[in-house]
């Protein structure tokens, strides 16, 4: 099958959720138009993760957006990385950060960003946003362009 040469095992098979983090369950495939530039967005509305201090559950919708290069995630393995947070203990942005290294690190993506947006505890929301655009290319600015635009 296609998706077994192209080394994925997530999709097709069996799910077995890990019950901590688990970057290892990330997976990605081959990109078949690396000349376009495209967005590719993913929404999370359900996840969980665990505050460090208290071990208070803590819930967000995480958006990711990225533009691939030659190498794009697989969204079951991005499904099962996300629900390893679930009993995770991290402050929210670094959930954010470590979420947005880990796909770095899995696709080297021309840009990417991320955000969490957290439910309110103690009546503040807390909305952390990462972004990465490859140095000394025009994805490097944009992300400057993004970052400085935030709101």
């Amino acid at each position: 099958m296609e998706r077994e040469k192209e080394g994925l095992k997530s999709l097709g098979s069996k799910t077995q959720y890990k019950m901590d983090y688990a970057p290892e369950v990330l997976e990605s495939f081959v990109n078949k138009h690396p000349d376009n530039d495209y967005w590719v967005r993913f929404n999370c509305p359900e996840f969980t993760s665990l505050c460090p201090i208290t071990g208070q559950p803590d819930f967000a919708e995480i958006r990711i957006s990225y533009i691939p290069d030659v190498r794009m995630v697989e969204s079951k393995s991005l499904k099962l990385y996300l629900f390893s947070f679930r009993n995770h203990g991290d402050f929210h942005e670094d959930c954010v950060n470590t979420i947005m290294k880990d796909l770095i690190k899995l696709m080297e993506p021309k840009y990417i960003e991320v955000t969490g947006i957290f439910t309110p505890r103690g009546g503040i929301s807390i909305y952390p946003y990462a972004n990465y655009g490859r140095k000394g290319t025009k994805y490097e600015q944009l992300a400057e362009q993004r970052f400085i635009t935030h709101e």
